[in-house]
């Protein structure tokens, strides 16, 4: 009989990670696939798990987690030398930041690793419940629009009172993925006005059923911004113009400005200019979630309040992480539904395929084999 499969859940070394790979729930179901679970001791306190949560659904928890594993889970990549220990040709499976991290890839290599990064997982239909760029957009959206309505010095909602009417405030979100697509819901049932504007056509159907007001360029035909696998791609000049002018007069009566454009394996674009700030009312807020990746607003500095021309700019370079327990439930889930999915019964272990398996594995057998990365 083949020794059960060994899967290692790490404790997240990164400064200010706060999730944790696997829950008590995900680990639960690993051990019925047949697996065993070590998690690393306080793997899961940032996220409000014990160890003693871990151990009560059957996992070994210890020190030296990754000794023997055949399978390492992480939110952010390990550093090589946190897993030495594993066995030949084990998975790393975690948000690699590929392109950002490409010596550590290299490593991974150089080690005999096979690293399956999460956030190059195909936008298909099949794989969406193992797509972690939405799971923790999801709550990364939310979470900018609560900060922002915590800095303006304003309430959100029109309230009619004896005393005279409080006004609603404006919010006006910038890129209509997951994100921008959460903070409009969130900014509406806040009261707020909402509007919202994205370089795909496409989005303003959906900007419209969630009761938002759509700010889109008219006049310049025939530009989507549509790019593979539902993102984003980067616009003409004709268009850049057309929209930076729309945009400045549009934002210059906002109160709440939330921005969420992102371009894979691409510095973030830049979509609000300092003549923009500095047209807007004092006191109002701007949330970049884009922040990490060099920020979609000028002079936006991670983890900071940075106040120009009276207005508050702030954006956390993991905001995800600033809601540890939902973002570690989700996260755990899609790590779990991706390795079940193609779960051998007979080997005991997942087998991937070629349309998921090819997109998300960066290196194999000593070499980087990702063509976006060999590219």
């Amino acid at each position: 009989m083949t020794e059960p499969l060994r899967i290692a859940v790490l404790k997240e070394r990164a400064s200010g990670e706060t999730r944790v790979s696997a829950t008590p729930e995900t680990v639960k179901k690993f051990i019925a696939l047949g697996a065993v679970v070590a998690v690393e001791k306080g793997a899961g306190e940032g996220a409000s798990i014990s160890d003693a949560e871990y151990e009560a659904v059957g996992a070994e928890v210890k020190s030296g987690a990754v000794t023997g594993a055949d399978v390492v889970l992480g939110v952010q990549g390990p550093e090589p030398k946190a897993l030495s220990g594993v066995r030949a040709g084990a998975w790393v499976v975690a948000t690699l930041d590929p392109f950002r991290e490409r010596a550590r890839i290299d490593e991974y290599a150089s080690l005999g690793l096979e690293a399956l990064a999460m956030e190059f997982m195909p936008r298909i239909t099949r794989a969406q419940s193992m797509d972690v760029l939405s799971s923790q957009s999801n709550l990364s959206g939310y979470k900018a629009v609560i900060e922002a309505a915590n800095l303006y010095g304003r309430a959100f909602p029109m309230m009619m009172t004896a005393a005279g009417t409080v006004s609603a405030a404006k919010a006006f979100v910038m890129g209509v993925g997951v994100a921008g697509l959460q903070a409009i819901a969130t900014a509406r049932r806040l009261g707020a006005q909402v509007s919202a504007t994205d370089v795909r056509s496409a989005t303003k159907e959906q900007i419209q059923s969630l009761g938002a007001k759509p700010i889109f360029v008219e006049n310049v035909a025939g530009i989507e911004g549509e790019g593979a696998g539902g993102y984003a791609t980067e616009m003409s000049e004709e268009y850049q113009k057309a929209q930076a002018d729309l945009v400045s007069s549009h934002i210059a009566k906002q109160d709440i400005v939330i921005t969420t454009a992102l371009i894979p394996g691409r510095p973030a674009p830049r979509l609000i200019s300092d003549a923009q700030i500095a047209s807007m009312k004092p006191g109002s807020v701007i949330f970049d979630l884009a922040v990490a990746q060099g920020g979609n607003v000028e002079g936006s500095v991670p983890d900071q309040v940075v106040v120009k021309h009276g207005v508050k700019i702030v954006g956390y370079s993991n905001t995800p992480a600033k809601l540890p327990a939902d973002s570690s439930a989700l996260y755990a889930r899609n790590l779990y539904n991706f390795l079940s999915a193609f779960w051998d019964k007979e080997k005991g272990r997942p087998v991937l395929d070629e349309e998921i398996g090819d997109a998300v594995r960066l290196t194999k057998d000593g070499k980087v084999v990702n063509e976006r990365l060999l590219g």
